[in-house]
């Protein structure tokens, strides 16, 4: 019987011992917190078999900074490419049990390689974030290390699609990558984003504050809105990054993917003829409206809980892949504020560097009045919507099912923003302002002379709304396409898009806009 070969054995040797990380007590200790290793994580990504890893033996720079201890093969990130539902992808996972998932030069060497190879070939990056910051002990190497990563997360940026989970802590340097990239998922109770941790801040400021009220996942995801979407595990947002990637296409140069459809694309839904009520000041469920429309269980909602005046997400239209926004009216009756054009401009930017169509649902009286709006940059901020609605040249489709007045006519995908085609329900309102304000502007002397004011100021605004707030005045100004039945929106959603599937638009040769941000 031959000999087995030494040189094998030796490699086999040095490839269980990267496997292990940081050992079995700190593995068994990852587990007690509730975590997965990062190789678990890998597991349950990526389709069964299908992951290569790279850079399992790299170790820290030999110097004198790096007692032998503290050289783990693979410098505490796995590394590599594998598939999900058969679609190529590059992905990094940190190891939380090497060193706390820290930083360090050339755990940031891998995942830079990793970032550069999946632009090479057209294919997202998937981060799988555990770390506690920049790998102090390394000073300047592990600072330049993130700036290596953050640079790559800008300039590649729009050319393939960023996904980042955060499955542990996050912090300092290690929050501006994620929220560089393009979706971020959180675990409840596991995962954490801050800048400076609790115990900075409580030296600073004098502030108490724990870990979880700081930069918990429904913090992130309800009050910062640097969160997109959150799970109660981790196996959850794993599987849900799997489901969000059939969304997007691979890379900018490609169109999202379609699927045989699950749904009828005749479907005709008689209940939306019913939905918006008579009366203009009662609200109604934009979700209900949203989700009678598009493919049945398509619908994928990010920020859910942060700026709860504006919908976005991602849907599927005749199994193809489309994105959504709208104004909730059941809150704050759909106005819009700061924390929704933010919302929604980065929504809509989002959609057009991945050749996604956007479906558009309005019904705003306007812009949120206030002091502190305006004091803190309502124009600023809604010249962010204004702009990337205006800047975007996929198929762009609006569908007025109310309000419409003013600044935010104008803003949600008008037609005067470049918008392909506009629908308008009967219920539709589209104005310069409400009746009453503009009653009161354009016949104030007449209310003030009038023997009974508020009778005469009654009787003008509902004249205004006969004459003004409908669609047809719209229409016959060219400003709607189309006055359609509720109950048809998703067969003439669907007939635009198959209409717009060819669009060609060349905007003017420049280095880069320069967005209000």
């Amino acid at each position: 019987m031959a000999k087995e070969d030494p040189r094998i054995n030796e490699l086999h040797k040095m490839q269980g011992k990267a496997k292990i990380g940081g050992g079995k007590k700190r593995t068994a200790k990852q587990h007690e917190k509730g975590k997965l290793t990062a190789r678990e994580r890998l597991d349950i990504l990526l389709d069964p078999g299908s992951f290569h890893e790279m850079g399992a033996l790299i170790i820290r720079r030999d110097d004198s900074s790096a007692p032998e201890h503290e050289k783990y093969l693979g410098d505490g990130v796995v590394t590599g490419y594998g598939q999900i539902n058969g679609r190529t992808v590059y992905t990094y996972a940190q190891d939380f049990t090497v060193m706390g998932g820290a930083l360090g030069e050339m755990q940031s060497h891998k995942i830079c390689k990793m970032m550069d190879l999946a632009v090479q070939n057209g294919v997202p990056i998937i981060g799988l974030i555990d770390s506690g910051g920049a790998r102090i002990q390394e000073g300047v190497r592990s600072l330049g290390g993130y700036g290596e990563i953050f640079r790559r997360n800008a300039l590649y940026s729009g050319v393939v699609p960023q996904i980042s989970l955060i499955l542990g802590p996050c912090a300092g340097g290690a929050a501006y990558s994620p929220a560089l990239t393009d979706i971020i998922i959180m675990v409840e109770k596991l995962s954490y984003m801050f800048l400076t941790g609790p115990n900075v801040i409580k030296s600073v400021t004098g502030e108490i504050v724990d870990f979880e009220s700081l930069g918990g996942a429904e913090i992130h995801l309800g009050t910062s809105g640097t969160a997109h979407v959150t799970s109660t595990k981790e196996s959850d947002a794993l599987a849900l990054c799997r489901s969000l990637l059939g969304y997007l296409p691979s890379n900018n140069m490609e169109n999202p993917p379609c699927y045989a459809p699950a749904d009828d694309p005749t479907r005709i839904d008689k209940s939306l003829n019913k939905i918006v009520p008579m009366d203009p000041s009662i609200p109604y469920n934009m979700h209900d409206v949203i989700l009678r429309i598009v493919d049945h269980n398509s619908f994928l909602e990010l920020q859910s809980t942060f700026a709860t005046n504006a919908i976005i997400g991602l849907a599927r239209m005749n199994g193809c892949t489309v994105g959504i926004v709208a104004q909730e009216p059941s809150v704050i009756a759909g106005v819009i504020d700061i924390n929704a054009a933010d919302k929604i401009c980065r929504f809509v930017r989002f959609c057009d560097c991945f050749n996604i169509p956007l479906i558009t649902f309005v019904d705003s009286p306007g812009f949120l009045p206030g002091v502190n709006q305006e004091h803190r940059g309502i124009i600023r901020h809604g010249a962010k919507a204004l702009y990337a609605y205006s800047e975007a040249t996929v198929p762009k489709i609006s569908i007025v099912t109310r309000k419409a007045y003013g600044g935010a006519y104008l803003v949600m995908s008008s037609k005067y923003l470049g918008t392909d085609i506009t629908y308008a329900w009967p219920s539709a309102e589209i104005a310069v302002m409400g009746p009453e304000g503009a009653t009161n502007i354009l016949y104030h002397k007449e209310i003030s002379e009038a023997d009974n004011p508020e009778a005469e100021r009654k009787r003008l605004t509902d004249e205004y709304r006969k004459q003004f707030l409908n669609p047809y005045a719209a229409a016959y100004a060219g400003s709607v396409d189309e006055v359609i039945e509720p109950a048809e929106t998703r067969v003439k959603i669907i007939s635009a898009l198959l209409a717009l599937h060819d669009k060609q638009l060349q905007a003017p040769a420049r280095k880069h806009g320069n967005s209000p941000v």
